[in-house]
């Protein structure tokens, strides 16, 4: 048996009987290179490696990427919940985490040598400061979307939200 690859031409068999044309094959369809995934699969590449994920609801977690399925359900192992307000922030641990594939609206890998670099405005404060003003203002963004909310209501638009905000 002939070892071909997808890019060598099979075997040309019998020639054709004389006055007759030789059959044309279509064109190959292109294929994509095989790092170029598009499902779940491409999460074998960031296997065991440190993420962020930001979720729909607003949150950034990071931590060590260890499994993940199908449906894009990751588990990460040593997870950090990062908090930002204003021009504060604040880490806290989360320990292992299972986070449900539809709730992952963006993830990286993070670059270990820039890993302990804070952006300058930002600085690093303690938990409870950082939730209390992290509250105060998911409670003023929720009054000011459920305000929206009724101006729209009243042209005809509909919420879909119906007063929580996505973050």
């Amino acid at each position: 048996m002939e070892n071909l690859s997808l890019h060598d031409a099979g075997p040309s068999g019998p020639p054709p009987p004389p006055g007759q044309q030789q059959q044309q094959m279509p064109p190959p369809v292109p294929q994509l290179p095989p790092q170029m995934f598009t499902t779940a699969a491409q999460l074998l590449d960031l296997t065991d490696k440190k993420l962020m994920i930001a979720l729909r609801d607003g949150r950034k977690l990071i931590g060590v990427l260890r499994s993940w399925d199908q449906f894009g359900n990751l588990v990460l192992q040593d997870t950090v919940e990062r908090m930002f307000v204003q021009n504060l922030y604040a880490d806290v641990e989360r320990g292992l985490f299972l986070v449900r594939g539809e709730n992952v609206t963006l993830l990286g890998e993070i670059d270990l040598d820039k890993d302990d670099y804070v952006p300058e405005p930002y600085k690093l404060a303690p938990v409870g400061e950082v939730f209390a003003l992290k509250k105060a203002e998911d409670a003023k963004a929720k009054k000011t979307d459920l305000s929206k909310q009724k101006k729209l209501a009243a042209i005809g638009f509909e919420s879909e939200h119906h007063g929580e905000a996505i973050l």
